[in-house]
């Protein structure tokens, strides 16, 4: 057993700080006529922290051209009294509320939460074939998959992930008999896990051939605790693992999530927010490598807004994404930007 997490530990969280983004310089939108769809931003109203579909829309309606998103589980509003297997379905029935909200052109043209991604607890082994169900019935054709995350590090300075899951969570056979109830009933895994971890992924996504598994935050790179100031060695072993993993045609990529508190880069920590050019720079060789590995046609952009806005507003992310895909052609960035997104989603128009 690992030692018990310090409280101060890192994790993925903190809010936003308002006046320090206001801090960050305007720029002129980058081809702000090219789609996007955005595969990953979470909605909360937590105590000291609001983001729901007004916040979401202020973000996407600053200049570039998002049509779609997808909603990505959070621990969000959760149904109560019922029995905790059941609780998570609170989550889709919000998304999917949000979605109709967005879906009647009120808001304007960006369909919010155009697909939904919840939480089941696959160490329910065969039986979380009842909760799948549920969700399917509650998100009203939007519910595309669920998210359990196997974030686990000894370190005390790192916190695990948001379901507290144990060492080798993916490799259990519980977890398994879980696991393979997504696949028959059309559904998709987010594998949110750290870079340590990817061949656990790797040897889950052989098991599951037939499972789509959609790897998040370009495989979770660590960059504080014992691995701060280890940069090279980091991403050394982070390219051992996505070049495994990469072998694996049922895994795609989401490219973004490098602005997290947990990450190399000490963009959140600087007293001016950075430019554009600045987070193209520092993620570049993260983002080239998954794509050199994967192909454009398997690996998307992503915000995970609000949890990357410790680092950047929305507007310079997006541009910061354009930058780095300046050198691809029309057809890779159709791909990254909305076209990977809509195929693993499955969002039409």
């Amino acid at each position: 057993m690992s030692a018990p997490k310090d409280p101060n530990a890192h994790g993925t969280g903190g809010v936003p700080d308002v006046a320090w983004l206001a801090r960050q310089a305007p720029e002129a939108i980058l081809e702000p006529d090219l789609p996007i769809v955005d595969p990953h931003h979470h909605l909360w109203d937590r105590p000291k922290h609001r983001y729901l579909l007004d916040e979401l829309l202020a973000d996407t309606g600053s200049g570039h051209r998002v049509v779609a998103t997808v909603f990505v589980d959070c621990r969000a509003y959760y149904r109560a009294g019922v029995p905790e297997p059941l609780r998570p379905i609170g989550e889709t029935e919000f998304a999917n509320g949000v979605a109709a909200m967005a879906a009647s052109g009120v808001y304007g043209d960006t369909r919010a939460c155009a697909a939904i991604v919840s939480h089941v607890d696959l160490l329910l082994g065969a039986a979380a074939r009842g909760p799948l169900e549920a969700h399917l019935r509650a998100g009203n054709g939007r519910f595309r998959g669920i998210r359990h995350a196997g974030g686990w590090e000894a370190s005390p300075m790192i916190n695990n992930s948001h379901t507290n899951p144990p060492r080798g969570l993916y490799a259990m056979p519980v977890f398994r008999e879980g696991f393979a109830q997504l696949a028959p009933l059309g559904l998709s895994f987010e594998a949110w896990q750290y870079h340590t971890q990817l061949p656990e992924v790797a040897d889950l996504a052989r098991a599951f051939p037939d499972t789509a598994i959609i790897l998040n935050h370009v495989g979770g790179p660590l960059g504080v605790g014992p691995y701060a100031g280890r940069a090279d060695a980091v991403f050394a072993d982070w390219k051992r693992g996505m070049t495994e993993l990469a072998a694996c045609p049922n895994v795609t990529v989401k490219l973004g999530g490098l602005g997290m508190r947990i990450g190399m880069f000490d963009h959140h920590a600087r007293a001016t927010p950075p430019t554009s050019a600045e987070i193209a720079q520092a993620w570049k060789p993260w983002v080239d490598t998954s794509i050199e590995l994967f192909g454009a046609n398997r690996c998307m952009f992503e915000s995970n807004f609000p949890v990357d806005k410790v680092s950047s507003g929305y507007a310079v992310l997006w541009n910061a994404f354009k930058r780095m895909a300046a050198g691809a052609s029309a057809a890779e960035k159709t791909d990254l930007f909305s076209g990977t997104a809509s195929r693993v989603y499955r969002i039409e128009g």
